[in-house]
Parts: C-alpha cells; sequence; structure tokens
C-alpha cells in the first residue's frame, strides 16, 4: 500500500481506505447501499489490513450510528492499528439539537460517536455538510477545544462551498487556531466539478482530497455501458434518485473510453476509474466500498501500477466538461488562460 500525508498536515493515511456505509443496513438508502454486520464487518476488516488499507470512514447519520457501531465493535483489540474517520451534522432527527454543528450540538455528537464507536478519540472528523446557521467563530473555537481535549486529533469538512471553507481556515488562522486539514469530496470520472475551484484551494490551503464514490454512485463498475442497462438488482434501482447527476451522452462517452484502456491493460474498468483518481492532484486517499469480499479484492486491486501518459490523457479527454461561469472563459479564450494556467 502507499501512503500519502493527509494535506499538509503530518497524518499519513493509506492511498486507498475503506468506507462503512454498507455496514448496518437501515433505512432506504443505507439498506440498499449493503447490510454488513459485525462479523462480515471484521472479515472485509481483515483483508483491508492484510492489503495496508488502515483508514476507516464512516458517520453518524450511515444507518443511524449503527455503521459507528459495528466498526467500533469489528475492530475491537486492535484500534491502535488503524485510522478512524467519521462526519456528523447532517440530521439525526426533527428535534432542533438533532442537526447542524452549534458548540452545543457538535460537542455531544462527538461524545455519542465516541460511544458509538467504543474509541477514546476519532482520527479525523469531518462536518458533513456546511451549516449556514452557526457562525463559523464559533464552529472552529469548538473544534479547536475537542482537539486540546485530545478527542479529535484532525479536523475536516465534506461537500463544503470553497468560500466558506477559504473563509473557516482565515479564521482558525487569526485565532491561532487548528485548521481543516481533509475535504471529503465526490470526485470521479463522470463527476470532475471538484477540480474547477475545490482543488485548486486544497492546493493553496494544504487541504488533501478523501474521495467519496469513486465510481460515480456505482456506475462505473463494469455492468452498465451503452449496450448494457442499469442491470436487475443493482443498488442504483432504489439509490439513483440520491446519485449526482450525470448526463447519459457523457457517461457513454467516459465508459467507452475506461473499456478502451481496461481492454489494453487487462484491468477491469473499477480498477482504471480509480487509478485515474489516484494521481490527481490533492487526492489523499480514494474511499472504496464494498458488499462483498469479490468487490473489495477487485477495488484493491486499483493500487501498485500506473496507467500511461497517454491512457490518462485518454480518460482525461472523454471525462472532461466545461466548467460553469466565471470559470468558462479560463478554458475557452486564451488571454483568460494565460492569467490562470490550469492546476491540472
Amino acid at each position: 500500500m502507499e501512503y500519502r500525508q493527509l494535506g499538509s498536515s503530518g497524518l499519513r493515511v493509506p492511498a486507498l481506505s475503506f468506507g462503512t456505509g454498507t455496514f448496518g443496513g437501515q433505512g432506504p438508502l443505507f439498506s440498499a447501499w449493503g447490510q454488513s454486520d459485525a462479523r462480515e464487518a471484521r472479515r472485509m476488516i481483515d483483508i483491508c489490513l492484510e492489503a495496508g488499507v488502515t483508514l476507516f470512514d464512516t458517520a453518524d447519520v450511515y444507518s443511524n450510528g449503527a455503521s459507528e457501531e459495528i466498526l467500533g465493535e469489528a475492530l475491537r483489540g486492535r484500534r491502535g492499528d488503524v485510522l478512524i474517520s467519521t462526519k456528523t451534522g447532517l440530521p439525526l432527527g426533527d428535534g432542533p439539537q438533532d442537526w447542524g454543528v452549534s458548540r452545543s450540538r457538535l460537542i455531544g455528537a462527538v461524545d455519542a460517536a465516541l460511544k458509538r464507536l467504543g474509541a477514546d478519540h476519532i482520527d479525523l472528523l469531518q462536518l458533513h455538510a456546511y451549516d449556514a446557521s452557526t457562525p463559523v467563530e464559533e464552529l472552529m473555537g469548538t473544534l479547536d477545544g475537542l482537539i486540546a481535549q485530545g478527542k479529535l486529533r484532525y479536523a475536516g469538512v465534506s461537500n463544503y462551498p470553497g468560500w466558506q471553507l477559504m473563509k473557516a481556515q482565515a479564521v482558525a488562522d487569526r485565532h491561532g487556531w487548528a485548521r481543516f486539514v481533509a475535504h471529503q469530496v465526490y470526485y470521479s470520472l463522470i463527476g470532475r466539478a471538484y477540480e474547477t475551484e475545490l482543488m485548486p484551494l486544497g492546493l493553496d490551503q494544504g487541504i488533501g482530497a478523501l474521495v467519496w464514490s469513486p465510481l460515480g454512485w456505482g456506475r462505473l463498475t463494469g455492468r452498465i455501458a451503452r449496450d448494457r442497462p442499469v442491470p436487475d438488482g443493482s443498488r442504483l434501482h432504489e439509490t439513483e434518485q440520491f446519485a449526482p447527476p450525470v448526463e447519459s451522452e457523457h457517461f457513454y462517452r467516459v465508459i467507452d473510453a475506461i473499456e478502451a484502456v481496461a481492454a489494453e491493460t487487462g484491468r477491469t474498468v473499477p480498477q482504471i476509474a480509480l487509478n485515474w483518481l489516484l494521481r490527481r492532484p490533492t487526492v489523499s486517499s480514494v474511499i472504496i466500498g464494498a458488499r462483498n469480499e469479490e468487490q473489495l479484492r477487485q477495488n484493491l486491486g486499483a493500487i501498485g501500477w500506473s496507467l500511461t501518459a497517454e491512457q490518462i490523457a485518454a480518460l482525461d479527454a472523454a471525462s472532461e466538461v466545461l466548467p460553469p461561469y466565471p470559470h468558462t472563459p479560463y478554458r475557452q479564450q486564451e488571454g483568460f488562460a494565460r492569467l490562470a494556467p490550469r492546476v491540472i
């Protein structure tokens, strides 16, 4: 396994990490993702550790906390060998204290997560979404206090607007508080919006990307193509309404290019898609998920080899789309491009 620094922090993370959204299987979304119990989870973790995958990502909202509980039980006796990343901030109920990242909510959410995980600290806590109702000074001060208490080692965000992330970094710098070191983002060959603004911000601010849904919400498995509709039994039938959208012709163009590279290399479609991500700027770790051992072992095969420059160029060309204004002129017009050269 290859290990990388998480942004500009001192924390070293594996290039591939494991997402535990499949643990628990409660509710309409997460039951479609997977329903691993503690025994199955322990087996998956065994395989991960054998391959050098030591970072496990979860969230309090995954199966209403069951994912954290199962992960904690499966890691019993080997907590010192792993890193735990979890997330909070999304609603867990209908009450006024059941959502967001106010000081009261955040302190309570961290204590509850520690209890479910059976742990004394969280290696990386990420705010699952931007909470416009909480002042940034309150947020960053609370996180700094939790780090000082030893309950957290590092803090990050997920699905954050660029301007709010930059504002939070500035407030942390002003007060000498801990800064965000990670951004968990949606990024894939069929979803490259991260590159437009958040990737340059990450480069400038030393914020490492943890990539969620690197296979485009299960679309880049090799089972779907121009002549292959979504198969029976695919979770997409139940979860596509929650998925990041992709235009059909764009998807087909990308999958055609991936399959061509897969044929050249003898690798699978998911392995090509994952390996492409591993070479992108700011990417510290790509979070893989699996409902069974076969899927997990296939995804682990994305590490230890590299695509050629020509293959990367072909995938880049097939997957590129024009970004929205005001970024469009910097791709289309020569004068603008000279002012702001691309970072990738």
